[in-house]
């Protein structure tokens, strides 16, 4: 008969194994491409590439004051980071980036443009980058604090709609007619 000690000893690789699934754990890294050569793009064409980088970090958990994806993002530091990786900067605080580019009507928005939220001009909470619009409504990826960084229809949340102050088109570099 096997001493106690033996019997763990064999059973502590399916122990360590189901402590794994348990926890939700993955020995698998996730694949992230990296951003694309985008000089030489059309507008239309670097907004989208933008959005496509945006969308692979879906999944990914949320920190407050994060800017990194092997850490976690903050709503901000989500936006600042993917847009950074186009040298195209803006600052890391949502309040700042409620300000940087230029107004764009929410009726234009295009992929790539932030989406600004919040009680009212002093009070920002919240920032989104844009991955469409469509006619039944304006479709972002954010870093949220309940599910970190998540694709979603923004116009048709019942908690994000009426917290939506307008949008930034912090992309198109400055002097140059937006594309429609």
């Amino acid at each position: 008969m096997r001493s106690a000690r033996t019997a763990f000893l064999l059973l502590l690789p399916f122990i360590a194994f189901a402590s794994l699934l348990i926890s939700g754990c993955s020995t698998a890294k996730k694949t992230v491409t990296p951003p694309p050569d985008t000089s030489g793009l059309s507008q239309k064409k670097f907004r989208q590439e933008v959005v496509n980088y945006a969308l692979q970090y879906i999944g990914s958990s949320y920190k407050s004051a994060g800017t990194n994806p092997k850490t976690g993002f903050d709503c901000s530091g989500f936006t600042s980071f993917v847009l950074k990786q186009f040298d195209v900067k803006v600052s890391p605080a949502s309040a700042a980036q409620s300000k940087e580019g230029v107004p764009v009507s929410l009726n234009a928005v295009q992929p790539g443009d932030l989406i600004i939220f919040g009680r009212n001009s002093k009070d920002i909470q919240h920032v989104a980058l844009v991955v469409e619009r469509t006619r039944d409504g304006i479709i972002c990826v954010h870093s949220t604090t309940s599910r970190g960084v998540i694709k979603e229809n923004v116009t048709t949340s019942a908690y994000w709609k009426p917290l939506i102050l307008g949008a930034r088109d912090v992309v198109t570099p400055s002097g140059r007619r937006r594309e429609n």
